[in-house]
C-alpha cells in the first residue's frame, strides 16, 4: 500500500528503550519523521528548534511526567498528543485529556491501533481547494480552518487541535442532533465509538471556553442518552 504520510513529525516520549525502539522503527516504516526523548524536560528541549506535528507521551515518566509535558506543551503547540499508559482507569484518562492531551492508548497496545489513532489524529480539516469551504460564519461564531481560529462575538477563543475539530464538526452539522457515535467516530476514530467518557471531557471544556454559562449552556445543547445539537445563535 502507497505510503502518503509526506514524512510528517511525530515526537516519542518515553523512558522504557524498548518502547521508544519499536515505536522508532514501525512509525518510521510508515514514513513518519521521528524523534525520540526519554522524558518531558528532553521533550521540550528537542521543541525549541524542531516543531513536531504531533507527540506520542508515556504519563510515567523521571523528571517531568507526561502529564506536565502536556500542560507545559499546549500555550506553545498545537500539535495532538496521544498518551500512553499502563493505567487504564477513566480517572487517569480524564486527567491526561484535561492536561491537554487529544487521544489515549493503555499499555499494552497493538501497532496497527497506534497507527490508526496517528492517522486519525494528524487528519485536520480540509485542505483548501478540496470542495470545502475554509471560512464557516454562523451565527456568533466565526471559524478561520486555515489558520486554526475561533471568534466568538467577535472574542477570539483557544481552542486545542481536538476541540477545535470537535466545533468545527459540531458546526457544520449545526441545528442538527449529532449522536455520540458519530462524534466519536468523526473526532476519534472508528475504534473510539463507545469511548462516551472523550466526548464528556471535551465538550465540557468547549463550553467552558465559548459559554457564557457553561453551567446553563446555549451553544452545545445536550440531548439525553442520543448526543449534542449546536445552536450558534443568532
Amino acid at each position: 500500500m502507497a505510503q502518503v504520510t509526506e514524512h510528517r513529525r511525530i515526537l516519542v516520549v518515553d523512558d522504557e528503550p524498548q518502547i521508544t525502539r519499536v515505536l522508532r522503527t514501525s512509525l518510521s516504516s510508515q514514513g513518519y519523521d521521528i524523534r525520540v526523548a526519554n522524558d518531558g524536560e528532553t521533550a521540550l528541549e528537542i521543541m525549541k528548534d524542531w516543531s513536531p506535528e504531533l507527540i506520542i507521551t508515556d504519563l510515567s515518566m523521571p523528571n517531568m511526567d507526561g502529564l506536565e509535558l502536556c500542560r507545559q506543551l499546549r500555550p506553545k503547540s498545537q500539535a495532538p498528543i496521544i498518551v500512553l499508559s499502563v493505567r487504564g482507569q477513566e480517572r487517569t484518562k480524564v486527567e491526561a485529556l484535561d492536561a491537554g492531551a487529544d487521544d489515549y492508548i493503555t499499555k499494552p497496545f497493538g501497532i496497527e491501533e497506534l497507527l490508526a489513532r496517528v492517522r486519525a489524529n494528524l487528519r485536520r480539516v480540509p485542505a483548501a481547494g478540496d470542495g470545502q469551504p475554509t471560512l464557516i460564519e454562523i451565527g456568533d461564531f466565526r471559524i478561520d480552518l486555515s489558520a486554526h481560529k475561533v471568534c466568538v462575538n467577535q472574542r477570539e477563543v483557544h481552542l486545542t487541535p481536538k476541540e477545535f475539530d470537535l466545533l468545527v464538526y459540531l458546526a457544520r452539522h449545526a441545528g442538527k442532533v449529532v449522536t455520540h457515535r458519530a462524534l466519536l467516530a468523526a473526532i476519534w476514530g472508528g475504534q473510539s465509538t463507545e469511548q462516551v467518557e472523550y466526548l464528556r471531557v471535551f465538550v465540557g471544556q468547549l463550553r467552558k471556553k465559548l459559554e457564557p454559562d457553561s453551567l446553563s449552556p446555549r451553544y452545545i445543547v445536550t440531548e439525553p442518552w442520543v448526543g449534542y445539537r449546536f445552536e450558534p445563535g443568532q
